[in-house]
C-alpha cells in the first residue's frame, strides 16, 4: 500500500491548517523529563520545548498527508508565555513561503500555539527541504 505524500508541488502558499487540541496532564510532563533527564521543574510548570514536541506531534493527526522532507534546514523559535499543566494547546501553522531548487524546495512553515483562551504561547518558522515529484523515465 502506498501512502500519500505533499510534494513540493502540492504545497499551497498563505494555507492554513490547524491541529486538534491536547491538555497537557503531568503524565506527559513525567515522560518528557524521563526522556530529557531534566530537572523537575515545579508541579504545575511545562518544559520550554514540551509544547513545541507536542505540536510537531498534533501534525501527524490532520487531514493532509505529510510533506516528503529530505531535510529539515532550521527553526527559528520564541516562548511567549509559559504552558501550564492543565492548560489546553492546539497549533496553526501557515506556509509563508516556497521557492524551489532542482529536485525539491524551500518551504518556511509558520507555527503558532495557542492555550485554550487562543493566546499564543510559542511561535516560529519552520524551514524544510521538500522533495519534488519524480519525473517518469521516457521508455
Amino acid at each position: 500500500m502506498t501512502r500519500a505524500a505533499t510534494y513540493f508541488e502540492d504545497v499551497v502558499v498563505d494555507r492554513v491548517q490547524l491541529t486538534p487540541a491536547i491538555t497537557v496532564t503531568e503524565a506527559h510532563v513525567a515522560m518528557y523529563q524521563g526522556l530529557t533527564r531534566e530537572v523537575p521543574l515545579e508541579s504545575s510548570d511545562v518544559p520550554d520545548v514540551l509544547p513545541l514536541c507536542m505540536a510537531i506531534g498534533l501534525g501527524w493527526r490532520v487531514n493532509d498527508p505529510p510533506m516528503v522532507v529530505q531535510a529539515f534546514v532550521g527553526l527559528d523559535w520564541k516562548v511567549m508565555k509559559e504552558l501550564r499543566v492543565g492548560d489546553t494547546m492546539h497549533s496553526r501553522s501557515r506556509i509563508v513561503s516556497k521557492r524551489a531548487l532542482r529536485d525539491g524546495g524551500l518551504i518556511v512553515d509558520e507555527r503558532t500555539i495557542l492555550d485554550q483562551r487562543g493566546e499564543v504561547v510559542q511561535q516560529g518558522k519552520f524551514t524544510f527541504l521538500v522533495a519534488k515529484r519524480q519525473k517518469e523515465a521516457s521508455a
